[in-house]
């Protein structure tokens, strides 16, 4: 199953062999509480750090990210080694972690901070987004909706975000959303 395939070349490594310092990608697939769970798990990733990017207001709080009038979107912004994962693997755990052909929604989970969105932070960055979003559309019947847009600016998420599931386990929402996607992910 080529899932399963991707998540053990993710799991156990992937390298392009060139670059010999860390990188960040900033994705947005839903709640980010997810999406740094998911990217937590990875092999190579060195951190994952949730935040907030691509809208208008300066230094925004969750509250009023929650409201849907920052333009901003909830990210997780992940420094990975490229010797050890490439950006190419990262993005096919990005297209398995979330459904990418739902506007502005993850489950129950609604609203323009929940789009599915990959913010590039250079021109290589964008090319390859480009490619996988197009390689990935085979596995998805209906349109892929994710946007592929630069990274102007991110803003870090206070404090009680980070490491959320990990601190959180027993939460309703960290026990009937992030748990079974991590184990339908085979990340648990």
């Amino acid at each position: 199953m080529k899932t399963f395939t991707i998540a053990l070349l993710v799991l156990f490594g992937g390298t392009n062999g060139k670059e010999k310092h860390l990188e960040k990608a900033t994705f947005g697939a839903g709640c980010f509480w997810c999406v740094e769970a998911v990217f937590q798990r990875i092999s190579g990733v060195t951190s994952v750090v949730p935040g907030y990017a691509g809208g208008t207001t300066e230094k925004p709080t969750y509250k009023e990210v929650c409201s849907g009038t920052t333009g901003h979107a909830e990210v997780a912004q992940i420094t990975f080694d490229p010797m050890k994962v490439s950006y190419e693997n990262l993005l096919a755990v990005f297209w398995q972690a979330h459904d990418p052909t739902t506007l502005n929604r993850q489950g129950n989970d609604v609203g323009t901070q929940y789009r599915s969105v990959i913010f590039y932070h250079d021109e290589k960055q964008k090319a390859a987004a480009e490619k996988s979003k197009r390689e990935a559309q085979t596995e998805f019947a209906s349109p892929i909706v994710t946007q592929i847009s630069p990274l102007t600016k991110f803003y870090v998420a206070e404090d009680y975000h980070h490491n959320y599931y990990n601190e959180n386990k027993s939460q309703p929402y960290c026990q009937f959303v992030i748990k079974p996607k991590l184990k339908k992910l085979k990340l648990e």
